[in-house]
């Protein structure tokens, strides 16, 4: 990503990010691919502002057909149903973020993510995976892992007003300001497999109560063959037996993780669309630290709750066991 320069049409375009944050940082965005999967209400407002941001192509992955679900707080779906009928999410999102900017290349990939080998994943600088099972998370990541190169991998999960973003940077060196100097730094990051596999009882108390709420629900969805979000009130007392067990594998008390959370988070099938733009513009923020190598990244979790209006940067790592 650091062969060209900038032409004289980027330099004219991004004039006014590349005063914020130098034209090196600018020519790394506008060299880099980024590959996005499920594409709902916090996945849109994240395109939106890569693709304005001038990444260099975004690749879309979402084969549902268009219905009126998918419309929920996605506003790259025009309201238009003629627009639309036939066409798969990722094929409309993909027309209206060229009219964002046509000097980013936008594509659709079309298939499932989990059929794709390691091979795929080398195409690319960022995965983004959205609303994504546990399985499909782990084996992304998994398979990201395995790459000569470092590709920078995040998912993203928004239920009714909350909001969860995991990064995994693997060995990741990038420069800030410090006073009057510049310093490298470097993190190490766990995968998202051992970011879950941590146990519960070292974790600090103050941990983001939404942390474990979200293990209970991707554990319930698991084990029922449920797709994501596929859940309901109705389910409510087998989430709650899941939640006991997990408790009580851990060691700590069934009250580290609310019911009333839980049943937000089962029930909440429309997205809050403040809390998509919020996680969205955090999730796009902290890819452009990741491409640019500019900044402090996120590491490894964030959370957001409209309720409270909190957001809340989570490190989950086996420090917690050693």
């Amino acid at each position: 990503m650091d062969g060209e320069e900038l032409t004289e049409q980027e330099t004219a375009l991004y004039d006014r990010q590349i005063r914020v944050w130098g034209p090196n940082a600018q020519r790394r965005l506008t060299k880099s691919h980024i590959l996005v999967s499920g594409i709902k209400g916090t996945v849109a407002e994240f395109c939106k502002n890569i693709v304005l941001a001038g990444v260099g192509s975004v690749t879309l992955m979402d084969d549902r057909l268009v219905n009126e679900e998918a419309l929920n707080a996605n506003f790259l779906i025009p309201p238009d149903e003629n627009a639309y009928t036939g066409k798969t999410v990722a094929e409309i999102c993909c027309d209206s973020l060229r009219d964002f900017n046509p000097m980013v290349h936008v594509s659709v990939e079309k298939g499932d993510l989990s059929t794709f080998g390691a091979e795929f994943f080398e195409k690319f600088d960022v995965v983004v995976i959205g609303y994504g099972t546990r399985v499909i998370k782990k084996s992304v990541n998994e398979q990201c892992r395995k790459l000569s190169k470092r590709v920078a991998f995040y998912t993203v999960d928004c239920r009714d007003s909350c909001g969860e973003i995991f990064v995994d940077l693997q060995n990741y060196k990038y420069t800030k300001k410090k006073l009057e100097e510049t310093v490298e730094c470097e993190l190490n990051y766990p995968s998202f497999q051992e970011a879950i596999s941590v146990p519960w009882k070292p974790i600090p108390r103050r941990t983001a109560k939404l942390y474990f709420a979200m293990r209970v629900i991707e554990v319930f969805e698991e084990s029922e063959g449920r797709k994501h979000g596929e859940c309901s009130l109705l389910d409510r007392a087998k989430v709650l037996e899941i939640k006991k067990k997990l408790c009580e594998a851990n060691s700590v008390s069934e009250s580290h993780i609310p019911d009333n959370l839980l049943e937000r988070l089962i029930t909440g099938h429309t997205e809050f669309p403040p809390a998509c733009a919020i996680v969205g513009g955090i999730l796009a923020q902290e890819v452009i630290k990741a491409v640019s190598g500019k900044g402090d990244p996120l590491k490894n979790f964030f959370y957001f709750d409209a309720q409270d209006g909190k957001g809340v940067m989570e490190d989950i790592s086996d420090s917690f066991t050693s």
